[in-house]
């Protein structure tokens, strides 16, 4: 997802990799060939950028699960108004082809804002694209700049993190006291990354690490970037798109984020994504389930029980659960939404909402969502990544909701309209950047990306992430040259879904250039 609520405080993955925090790959087979990316020989850039799109990377093996990955640090300008003001690394890491030597790069970013490409690569490489797909480009991820091992955005500690996350306010839910407790820690959460971040924390926004990507594809050698990019990362390639048309290969962007929709509308739409995605999740509970939790209830009857009996429940104060710890209202509806993700994280929701029913009330795998949506590691006590950090700090920069109390009501009114349960809990975006020390950097005026090849654009019908509208509006009426892929179906993005019809769609077009028609629709 690229722009979270306030309330909820939380962000995306993506969909399918929800497993109570567990990913599982197999260990795959080392390359017997070793190689090294060459920068390309001229690039027409200005005098102070010339070091930079010519540099030689120190390529070297990575640690991780796959052995045949290759990975290095590539030097961009920490500020690209002023690129003598310093640099920063930019990490990176490679998947070789089969033939690597021959074959052309692929650069992904799997969302977030926040999500680490370098371990897609290193430890998820088999859910990256498909086997084909993988045999014929070079898959290359990397960690945008303040993400994961390129140089970071620092805010909190773990124990402060971890207390903002999932923290219950001392006060009655959306009371004044209330509203001005979660200012507060959003004051302290923006201090903090002034403070431990420095000067990076001016320069995150979606811009400027698209002008990254610019200095990736030069010293990888390529004339053209080739691209896939999920979720936000359909951000990063429309930017990069807008900013390098003449420099655009194949490009395909899964999960629209809409840079022509203000944040205001883009926090409405997800909850009317994530609000019909519940209603799909209950209704399928309710037809097909044994032991649905919500036998014999109508969806909006279901609904209003949620809200009733397990959010309500919630408001009142959090609830301890068999893990040792205690359940709040923020980490509740944050396990709620992780769920709705992908289709086949539903059974997660039956089991969360049948154990909290119980005679029990054990609010243990919402607890556990939650982990795996903060990527915590309650075993070790720690968080497995910066994405909590890096989000906020990314889409601060991007694009904020309006913090002027009158448009927050009018915003408050619009979300409970949508969602009467939902919408309780989306409210009051324009506190989540409350306090940040620096201005937006606004994103491109013109997304047109005119005089760019045409584009794949994919949306998903019951996305709730990135609702499909998005896409269809952003394929038909944003984009100069795009060719719209419907996936009619359930999950945030279709690419890494099972459906084949996608996948054929998807490589046949960055392998071989082909589109067939304006326009297809995959079931």
């Amino acid at each position: 997802m690229a722009r979270k609520n306030t309330i909820v405080l939380s962000l995306s993955i993506l969909a399918g990799l929800l497993s109570f925090g567990i990913l599982v790959y197999q260990e795959l087979p080392k390359s017997n060939v070793s190689f090294t990316p060459e920068p390309a020989e001229e690039e027409d850039v200005a005098e102070d950028l010339v070091s930079y799109y010519t540099q030689k990377p120190l390529w070297r093996d990575c640690e991780g699960v796959n052995p045949s990955a290759r990975c290095g640090e590539i030097d961009v300008p920490l500020d690209w108004s002023n690129p003598t003001a310093g640099s920063i690394e930019i990490a990176v890491a490679i998947n070789p082809a089969e033939d690597p030597k021959s074959a052309p790069y692929l650069l992904m970013n799997p969302g977030g804002p926040g999500s680490s490409g370098r371990d897609w690569v290193t430890e998820y490489i088999d859910s990256t694209g498909t086997d084909r797909l993988r045999g014929e480009y070079n898959i290359v991820g990397f960690d945008p700049r303040g993400v994961g091992k390129s140089t970071a955005v620092k805010c909190l500690s773990t124990k402060a993190l971890r207390d903002f996350l999932y923290s219950p306010s001392p006060y009655d839910y959306l009371s004044a006291e209330d509203l001005q407790y979660s200012k507060t820690q959003f004051q302290k959460f923006a201090d903090a990354c002034e403070k431990n971040t420095g000067a990076l924390l001016a320069n995150l926004d979606t811009a400027s690490a698209a002008r990254d990507m610019d200095v990736i594809r030069a010293v990888l050698g390529m004339k053209e970037l080739n691209y896939l990019g999920y979720s936000y990362g359909t951000l990063l390639g429309a930017t990069y798109a807008v900013l390098y048309p003449d420099r655009v290969g194949r490009f395909v962007l899964d999960g629209v984020v809409d840079p022509t929709t203000s944040a205001e509308e883009d926090s409405l739409n997800q909850l009317r994504g994530f609000t019909s995605a519940m209603e799909a999740y209950l209704s399928d509970c309710i037809e097909n389930e044994a032991d649905c939790p919500f036998a014999g209830l109508t969806v909006n009857q279901a609904m209003q029980k949620i809200g009733k009996d397990f959010l309500g429940k919630l408001e009142n104060g959090s609830i301890p659960t068999t893990e040792g710890r205690e359940l709040s209202l923020y980490a509740g509806f944050t396990g709620i939404i992780a769920a709705l993700y992908a289709e086949t994280s539903w059974t997660y929701l039956n089991q969360a909402f049948t154990e909290f029913f119980s005679s029990d009330r054990d609010g243990r795998i919402f607890l556990l969502l939650a982990d795996s949506y903060y990527t915590y590691d309650s075993d070790n006590q720690e968080f497995t990544s910066n994405i909590n950090e890096a989000f906020r700090a990314i889409t601060c920069l991007d694009s904020r909701e309006s913090e002027v109390e009158a448009q927050m009501l009018a915003q408050n009114k619009k979300a409970l309209a949508i969602s009467p349960i939902f919408g309780r809990y989306w409210q009051y975006g324009g506190l989540s950047c409350h306090g940040w020390p620096y201005p937006v950097k606004p994103l491109p005026a013109d997304y047109s990306a005119k005089g760019a090849p045409t584009m794949l654009v994919i949306g998903t019908t019951n996305d709730p992430a990135t609702p499909y509208s998005q896409a269809k509006n952003f394929a038909e009426n944003v984009l100069a040259d795009a060719y719209l892929l419907t996936f009619k179906g359930e999950g945030h993005t279709a690419y890494e879904s099972s459906n084949t019809c996608v996948a054929d769609v998807v490589d046949d077009f960055l392998i071989d250039g082909k589109l067939v028609g304006n326009a297809k629709t995959c079931n």
